[in-house]
């Protein structure tokens, strides 16, 4: 009997607007458009590693960032390194991202993609 083996494909992020969302990302990490379906679409970097997938939510509800009692929780945000974390905001901003009211690192800025789902850009030390 073979072993079978894992590999992570993608990470999936729910939205009223697959499309759209995509569009966000591609522009902010620099990858490759693979599939382009309105109810799914696939970004991979250029290296062929693990990317993001978009699925059509309809009923997507954002999370609320820090959650409280009885709001919709973040079940996953993504990391993102950056050479210059000021410039990193600047830019992801200029695409449509929000910076979250709550910030609970000095080093670290959350943000909100246009669908809501909270992200992190951070600087990595050298």
């Amino acid at each position: 009997m073979s072993a079978t083996s894992f590999r992570l494909s993608s990470t999936v992020l729910g939205t009223p607007d697959p499309r759209a969302l995509a569009s966000f990302y591609r522009e902010l990490l620099g990858w490759e458009l693979r599939v382009d379906r309105p109810e799914w679409v696939v970004l991979r970097p250029v290296d062929g590693a693990s990317g993001l997938s978009f699925q059509l939510e309809d009923g997507h509800v954002p999370p609320s960032w820090p959650a409280g009692p009885g709001e919709q929780q973040m079940q996953a945000h993504l990391d993102i390194a950056v050479d210059d974390l000021a410039a990193g905001v600047e830019r992801a901003m200029s695409l449509g991202a929000r910076l979250a009211s709550y910030q609970p690192q000095d080093d670290v800025r959350v943000l909100l993609d246009p669908a809501g789902h909270p992200f992190c850009l951070f600087a990595p030390a050298h």
